[in-house]
């Protein structure tokens, strides 16, 4: 869907029906399968009454999508992904399935990481929200799936929607859906108020290659900075060592052969020593491009300040848009931790194990000698 054909939905608003606009009619039943309206309670182009949440199917692309009716996401632990396997002598896709179920994540650590999504926005609005008009359609797509259809219906103790408000129950704050519908900005905003996950916009060019063109990066860990916008898969892993030799081509071939709705999931981590706050442009990794030198010798690091940052990327084609949305997560885990649940050799010998640029760019010679005694002894370097 163009942008043009998608504001003809949404601006047609006229008059209220059931308490909806009719363009927010119209564009929620546009995405609703046909086969599927009548769950909806909606006939060809009859109305009968319109009932949120419970109006829309349980299934999210074909994928059944379980209620978790007493959840509380205070009690929910957070994940604790250790994708941290000896690394390969190249760079691999890593790529799995994944669950619909497993979309969208929220933990007891939910206030907190909104709290600091809050924080971004207003430090670094700039940096953090990015809308180029090739994306505006692929945005509010997306809005509809997460907003709209997903988060009320398996998470219905903390998301409501009624008519045309969408309640925050966990928050307090209430919005009116039809901002979304109408502004990409508003929708994006309204997805970092509600959601721990920042979302990357890539837009087929026509040309038969998918261009990074929007964004809500409030927790960026290097690739998608805004002056990345534009630029192709191939462009944006430029940096890493080995990409193009090795997967580039693979990663193009399997980006074409994606099927909307298809709901995929990688790994990806690094050392971050020098602090726990997320917003990081360049991530923690080494550009020699940008100038930056490697050290003589290893840096003394403050193992209180030193950190396992893991992201959890899924990758979505969507239907209207063939755009393809990067949902990133990231979880931080001190070294301590990681040392006291007896990982801390397994994670030695993963820093090890990479090839030598790669370490280089994960920026391994800056801290590599406090950082592997200290996992593999759980005491620190006195030297």
């Amino acid at each position: 869907m163009d942008t043009t054909n998608l504001a003809s939905l949404v601006t047609g608003v006229v008059f209220t029906l059931a308490g909806i606009t009719l363009g927010t009619y119209l564009i929620i039943l546009a995405y609703v399968p046909r086969n599927k309206r009548s769950v909806a309670g909606i006939s060809s182009f009859g109305l009968r009454q319109l009932r949120f949440p419970s109006s829309f199917p349980t299934d999210i692309d074909g994928d059944f999508v379980e209620e978790l009716l007493h959840f509380d996401f205070r009690n929910a632990p957070i994940r604790p992904y250790r994708p941290f396997l000896p690394a390969p002598k190249h760079v691999a896709m890593g790529i799995d399935t994944c669950l619909h179920n497993d979309w969208i994540q929220i933990d007891s650590g939910y206030l907190n990481r909104l709290q600091e999504r809050s924080q971004t926005l207003q430090d670094h609005a700039k940096d953090a929200v990015g809308v180029k008009s090739h994306s505006r359609a692929a945005i509010i797509e997306l809005f509809i799936e997460v907003i709209i259809r997903h988060i009320p219906h398996r998470f219905p103790t903390m998301f409501k929607l009624e008519n045309s408000t969408f309640k925050n129950l966990a928050t307090g704050k209430e919005y009116n859906i039809l901002d979304g519908l109408q502004d990409a900005d508003i929708a994006l905003r309204i997805l970092c108020e509600n959601v721990e996950e920042d979302f990357y916009f890539m837009v087929p060019d026509g040309k038969g290659e998918w261009r990074f063109q929007g964004y809500i990066a409030c927790f960026p860990g290097g690739f998608f900075s805004p002056q990345r916008v534009g630029e192709s898969f191939c462009e944006i892993h430029q940096p890493v060592p080995g990409y193009n030799e090795r997967i580039g081509k693979g990663v193009d071939k399997f980006v074409q052969r994606m099927k909307p709705g298809e709901l995929i999931q990688r790994f990806n981590w690094s050392l971050q020593c020098d602090g726990k706050d997320l917003f990081r442009l360049d991530g923690n990794n080494f550009y020699p491009e940008k100038g930056h030198t490697l050290p003589d010798r290893s840096k003394a690091i403050d193992l209180d300040q030193s950190y396992l940052r893991c992201e959890r990327q899924t990758l979505k084609k969507l239907r209207r848009s063939q755009a393809i949305v990067f949902c990133v997560r990231s979880y931080m885990t001190s070294l301590h931790d990681i040392v006291k649940e007896g990982n801390g050799i397994k994670l030695a010998e993963a820093i090890v194990s990479m090839p030598e640029k790669l370490g280089d760019y994960k920026m391994r010679p800056f801290w590599e000698r406090d950082v592997l005694h200290y996992l593999r002894t759980g005491e620190r370097y006195e030297g």
